[in-house]
């Protein structure tokens, strides 16, 4: 992933590929890294936000909160690895993922108030869902940089690891975490992920009804009998998602 990503090229490439994982269902875990070290994401190109006109640049934006939720809406698991500068939009893809790890040494904040703006590709809308309301305001309101150890304190991040020579040390723990998902059932995990998304939005009552309708997909499944049939015979299951 390119540091730069809500560059005009850089966001245009990423909604080719988030559209591309949405319709493979072969795909079961998705990784968001960055290919620059100490860098996950700096958030705006600033110097190409000045020449837009307050027309294109409200475009720009909503175009960018487009992307956020298109990535949160992916049907599959997705995790955000975080080794380094996570800034403003950089962030907010990070808040967009279902799970974050981050380097001790990282460094986060939704940065925009800083530039006399506010997070508007969805942050100020999921990092009170993330660490709640009282210390997402905080954060907002002081533009602060916290690092991989203070997130992790607050619930920013899953998990926090010190930082290795080669700069990848969140890197090989996402890693090692899709792995964990990967031999899971993929039906089950698109549906155990869209109950949650879902219903973490509604009442209790109407959550429930939710899941129910998800667990009712799962039901008429390959995948379930499979499952059914290992636990049976003591094996691990193989799971085809179908």
């Amino acid at each position: 992933m390119d540091p730069a990503l809500n560059s005009t090229p850089s966001r245009e490439i990423l909604e080719e590929v988030v559209e591309d994982l949405r319709k493979d269902k072969s795909v079961r875990v998705v990784l968001f890294k960055s290919q620059v070290k100490g860098v996950f994401c700096a958030g705006a190109d600033l110097k190409e936000r000045a020449k837009m006109s307050n027309i294109e640049a409200g475009h720009f934006v909503h175009k960018l909160r487009s992307l956020m939720s298109n990535i949160a809406s992916l049907p599959m698991p997705t995790i955000a690895a975080i080794d380094g500068y996570a800034l403003g939009g950089g962030l907010e893809l990070a808040l967009a993922c279902d799970l974050r790890v981050a380097a001790s040494s990282a460094k986060m904040g939704l940065i925009e108030v800083t530039r006399g703006l506010l997070p508007g590709a969805g942050g100020s809308q999921r990092l009170p869902r993330v660490v709640g309301i009282g210390m997402a305001k905080e954060l907002i309101f002081t533009g602060r940089q916290i690092d991989g150890e203070r997130a992790v304190s607050i619930g920013l991040v899953n998990d926090a690891v010190i930082q290795n020579d080669l700069g990848d040390a969140a890197y090989q723990k996402a890693l090692a975490l899709a792995k964990e998902i990967l031999p899971q059932g993929p039906v089950a995990l698109r549906m155990a992920k869209q109950a949650m998304n879902r219903g973490i939005e509604v009442d209790i009552s109407s959550g429930m009804a939710i899941e129910e309708m998800c667990y009712a997909q799962v039901i008429p499944t390959k995948d379930r009998l499979e499952g059914m049939a290992a636990f049976k015979e003591k094996r691990l299951p193989h799971f085809t998602g179908e």
